[in-house]
């Protein structure tokens, strides 16, 4: 999980020290991700609101909104620090609520004793993956899947944008060129290199998009929707490396080019056909994949070519909201290097199905074609079947584009879903009939993240939503609770549409932390889930300095009681820290930590190099996951 490596990365923010003035511009600076705690429930944006492009804009303005005001005082801060030489680099992120900034040791440890913030992650690097070419015959992929059977409905991708996060894409291929949207706002490069036209130096774009709508220019049909529209991201710079910060931004814009929530310009469609390099749980980039959900889109993403282990579906593919994808050879065999099962996330279910990937002709650059194989050619024939639904159903939202995927999978392997190839391999036409026919449920799930004092309870509401005037009967379940927690449902079960409240109770002895639930709603084979997080705290508390106005000649000292009363639940162990003190300035606590109700006596020592002036010292106690501060005026005479 990302939780242990963001710890770990904590640590050693705290023991930063702090630099003298003349070092500042000399000192090194790290990309991260801040991550703050208010996070909005993109799920519960879109209560009510119709349509795929409604969808859209309802979770744009809310996360936005949340963004705002969330990172206002954050960013007054890295900005002050920024003019200090401190910090290089500030980029707001409103799909995560959170902030990539390069900055200084000593700014890190600050951002990380602050209370809005919830963890500090490197800003991860990623490397392009690289096309296994052959020179085998093409395999006709886009016919094994169905997809020439939507054609003959009339359903060909019309009226629907798919996007690419990739090496980029040959816009000049005969395949390619028509099928560009075109303007302004359809392509995105991250890194600056190619920002206004359409460039890949490396092929793998060029080939995934391909798939996804190439038309018969070259003598057959490589792609699965020839008539949808495509935009791109190229998240990976001409040497062939993505950073974190660039997949978010790419993200973001996905679902608006434009920044602009009142036009639709949004993708319908995102194909992800990168992986991270671990085939753990990384949970980098939840948050853009639940907004991506909430606002209609299914994420899609190849499982990666780390098989045949077992449990070798790379990251993010294997996150609980990811929609993975494995490969199929032209005999509907799993290909050895195919990403398998199960995924090291709770409430997973990776690979979720197999289409081909072996020996798929594709476009190339230079106008030319490729015979390549590998998961990355797997994911965009999913995606471009998805880009076939919604010509069929423009108001498909996420939940049911992954039912109808499963529920129309040409079972493989052992019986029902399985680890290697998932529910089985894609057939477009089984999913549009199912469509046309099954009833089904949509699931939500609020709020986000909930608060429970250890020895309490928090709730959630499950809100089911019925489909096609289904009636059936939707069960509801709850994993992921830490040891001798207990749910309760009430109703256990909702019939058509309804609301049932889940009451989780937490014992004593439980450890306080952030823990990942996943709420799950069961209707014979069709099964939908939701993340949520339930927060176990030990008691609340508050801090005030008496006095709160020091004052210390250079080269003196001076002291203030911090005192901690406890407001709630049982006596924490707090830990205390102090921000914002001058240059050649130390402070100290006495005892630390303290236990509430309690008192600690802070001394503060200046040296005869520091800076005359009144600082803000900021005083924060820790009880994780609990934060609070108290601020001290002080003078240095």
């Amino acid at each position: 999980m990302r939780r242990p490596l963001a710890i770990a990365f904590l640590v050693l923010l705290a023991t930063a020290p702090a630099l003298p003035a003349a070092a500042v511009e000399a000192a090194p600076k790290t990309p991260v991700i801040v991550v703050l705690k208010d996070q909005a429930d993109p799920a519960s944006l879109t209560r009510g609101t119709p349509g795929r492009h409604g969808r859209r804009a309802a979770v744009e303005h809310g996360l936005r909104a949340r963004a705002a005001a969330g990172q206002k005082d954050l960013l007054a801060l890295l900005r002050a620090r920024r003019s200090e030489g401190l910090v290089s680099a500030i980029t707001p992120l409103w799909i995560v609520n959170g902030v990539a900034v390069t900055a200084t040791r000593r700014v890190l440890a600050e951002l990380a004793a602050r209370p809005e913030v919830r963890e500090i992650r490197p800003d991860l690097t990623i490397a392009a993956p690289a096309l296994a070419r052959s020179a085998a015959p093409a395999e006709p992929g886009v016919a094994r899947v169905g997809a020439p059977g939507l054609w003959d409905l009339g359903y060909r991708g019309q009226g629907v944008v798919v996007a690419a996060l990739d090496t980029g894409v040959d816009s000049t291929h005969p395949d390619l060129a028509g099928r560009f949207r075109g303007g302004a706002q359809s392509w995105y490069d991250p890194n600056g290199e190619h920002p206004s036209t359409p460039v890949d130096v490396n092929g793998h774009g060029t080939a995934t998009m391909g798939v996804m709508v190439g038309g018969d220019a070259g003598g057959t049909a490589v792609g699965m929707a020839p008539d949808a529209r495509w935009i791109a991201a190229k998240i990976f710079n001409d040497r062939g490396v993505a950073t974190a910060t660039g997949i978010h931004l790419a993200l973001q814009w996905a679902l608006d080019p434009d920044g602009d929530p009142a036009t639709p310009d949004g993708a319908d469609v995102v194909n992800n056909s990168w992986t991270g390099a671990t085939t753990g749980c990384s949970l980098d980039f939840q948050l853009d994949l639940r907004a991506l959900r909430a606002a209609g889109v299914l994420p899609v993403f190849a499982a990666g070519n780390s098989g045949p282990e077992p449990g070798s579906v790379r990251a993010p593919a294997g996150d609980p909201e990811a929609f993975a994808v494995g490969a199929t050879d032209t005999a509907d065999a799993l290909d050895p290097s195919s990403g398998r099962g199960p995924s090291a996330c709770p409430g997973a279910m990776a690979p979720a199905l197999t289409a081909p990937g072996v020996d798929v002709r594709t476009t190339d650059l230079y106008g030319l074609y490729t015979v390549a194989s590998g998961t990355s050619l797997s994911a965009p024939h999913v995606s471009g079947a998805l880009a076939l639904l919604l010509s069929a159903y423009p108001d498909l939202d996420a939940d049911r584009q992954a039912a109808a995927l499963r529920a129309g999978a040409a079972d493989l392997g052992g019986a029902g879903f399985d680890d290697d190839y998932g529910s089985g391999r894609l057939d477009v036409l089984a999913s549009y009939r199912w469509l046309a026919s099954a009833p089904g449920f949509t699931l939500a799930a609020t709020p986000a993240s909930a608060t429970a004092q250890v020895g309490g309870s928090a709730s959630y509401t499950a809100v089911v939503a019925a489909m096609n005037g289904s009636t059936d009967e939707v069960t509801l379940s709850a994993t992921g609770l830490p040891a001798g927690t207990t749910a309760a449902w009430t109703p256990p079960s909702v019939t058509g549409t309804g609301e049932s409240r889940l009451t989780v109770t937490v014992p004593p002895e439980t450890p306080p932390g952030a823990y990942p639930l996943t709420i799950t709603g069961t209707s014979g084979s069709a099964t939908h889930s939701r993340q949520v997080t339930l927060v176990a705290a030990t008691g609340d508390f508050t801090l005030a300095a008496t006095p709160a106005t020091l004052s210390a000649p250079r080269g003196g000292s001076a002291s203030s009681i911090v005192s901690v009363a406890l407001t709630s639940g049982s006596a924490p162990s707090i830990s205390l820290s102090a921000t914002g003190l001058p240059a050649g300035t130390t402070a100290t606590f006495a005892p630390n930590p303290v236990t509430a109700p309690g008192t600690s006596r802070l001394t503060v020592r200046t040296t005869s190099s520091t800076p005359r002036g009144t600082f803000t010292v900021v005083v924060t106690g820790t009880a994780a996951p609990l934060a609070r501060r108290t601020t001290i005026t002080f003078t240095v005479r």
